[in-house]
């Protein structure tokens, strides 16, 4: 349930702040989310980077077909990738990796945080 809930947020965070603030803001955000949902290392990692990576695959596709530029066909050219749709796979998985990676941190500052119990020997 904690993974479906920082996977939510996670689209929620990025759909509304991404066109607003730099990315590195949002990715701050998405280690905030982590930390108080409180997923555990692997579980962080993959809710983070697949609430940003559909989120920026969500927006490129909307932004693609709303403009109905051909931008992104010749920028998928001028890099050498032939197509729009390679393009828009690297976005996606660049967004995934920025959003895995800040949750997996949020996730680890949780953990760092959290109180050891003093007395290990139970006496």
């Amino acid at each position: 349930m904690k993974f479906i809930l920082l996977t939510f947020l996670t689209v929620l965070l990025v759909i509304v702040f991404n066109p607003f603030v730099p990315y590195w803001v949002v990715m701050i955000g998405i280690m905030i989310l982590s930390v108080l949902v409180g997923n555990k290392g692997a579980a962080a990692f993959f809710a983070g980077g697949i609430g940003m990576g559909l989120a920026w695959l969500g927006q490129t596709v909307y932004i693609s077909t709303l403009s109905g530029s051909q931008l992104p066909q010749k920028m998928g050219e001028l890099m050498g990738f032939g197509s729009d749709l390679a393009l828009i796979a690297i976005t996606v998985v660049l967004g995934f990796l920025l959003g895995a990676f800040s949750a997996l941190t949020g996730s680890l500052l949780r953990k760092h945080l959290e109180r050891k119990p003093d007395n290990i020997y139970g006496r």
